[in-house]
Formats: C-alpha cells, structure tokens, sequence
C-alpha cells in the first residue's frame, strides 16, 4: 500500500496526538477491560470478554493505520506553494455556474478534511477535477447530483 500523504505541519501534529490518545489512553483501557472481563470467569459465554476483545482488534487496526500514514507522510512547506495553479493547500474562490453561487475551499489532504473549516479532500473529484487548472478555467465536474460548472475566480495560499 505505503500510499504518501502530503500533510499540513498542524495536520501531522493532530495524527500524532490522536495516535499517542489511542496508545496511552484508550489502549489501557481495553486492556483492563479484557482483564476485568477475563476475572468472571467462563469465556465462552462471556459477551463482555468478546466485546473487549472486539474494541481491542478495532482499536489496533486504527492505531496501525494511523502509523503507516504517519510513516509515509510528507510534510508541505506552505513557502513552496504557488499559486499560478490549483495544488494541495491552495484556497480556491469558485462561482458554481450552474448555481451562479461563489465559494472558497482549501484542498488538503484526506486526513485534514473539514467541510465545516471549508477544506475538502483532494481525493474529492471537485478537487481532482481542479488540480492543475488557473484562474478563469472553468471545470465540468460530475458529483451524485449530475454536473456541476465552475469558474476559477482565485488561488490562495
């Protein structure tokens, strides 16, 4: 797999906290849930044992995941960003045509995607659509709804 993720200096520093959470904290606390579990006895009938034992495995698959991510991931200087076309951390002023209505995303990467902070995946076909383009491109996208048009009104960093 060893997929690289380009990541924002607060994207990794969030990735590694939530890591640490998972190790320190959560981590020990299945434990002794497993351990307290183990303590009533017969483990065949044991319906606590086996969900300890499940949140155990589910937590472990996700603290692996995390590592790998962390373990292939690529710091962006912002610095070395441009802005003479769409890229990763670029902040992206767009007019939907088909909606004659403006808005402003910031593409980072899958793991710093917020809609609610207005930064969108760059594995998003709106933002897989854009890479590359400049100002007054305009874009066909097509999204669950149909397609959409936009204009390219700026690019940011």
């Amino acid at each position: 797999m060893n997929e690289i993720s380009y990541l924002t200096e607060e994207g990794l520093n969030k990735l590694k906290k939530e890591l640490e959470k998972m190790v320190l904290e959560e981590r020990p606390l299945i434990t002794q849930q497993i351990a307290d579990a183990r303590d009533k006895g017969d483990l065949s009938e044991n319906a606590e044992y086996d969900a300890a034992k499940e949140a155990q495995g589910l937590l472990e698959m996700r603290i692996s995941k995390l590592q790998e991510t962390l373990r292939n991931a690529r710091l962006i200087d912002k610095s070395q960003i441009s802005t003479d076309s769409i890229k990763i951390l670029n902040i992206v002023k767009l007019k939907n045509l088909t909606q004659n209505l403006e808005m402003e995303w910031t593409i980072v990467s899958e793991s710093e995607a917020n809609v609610a902070e207005r930064k969108i995946s760059i594995n998003t076909p709106i933002a897989q659509a854009l890479l590359g383009k400049k100002v007054g491109d305009v874009v066909e996208v097509t999204v669950p709804n149909g397609k959409v048009r936009y204009e390219v009104l700026s690019i940011a960093i």
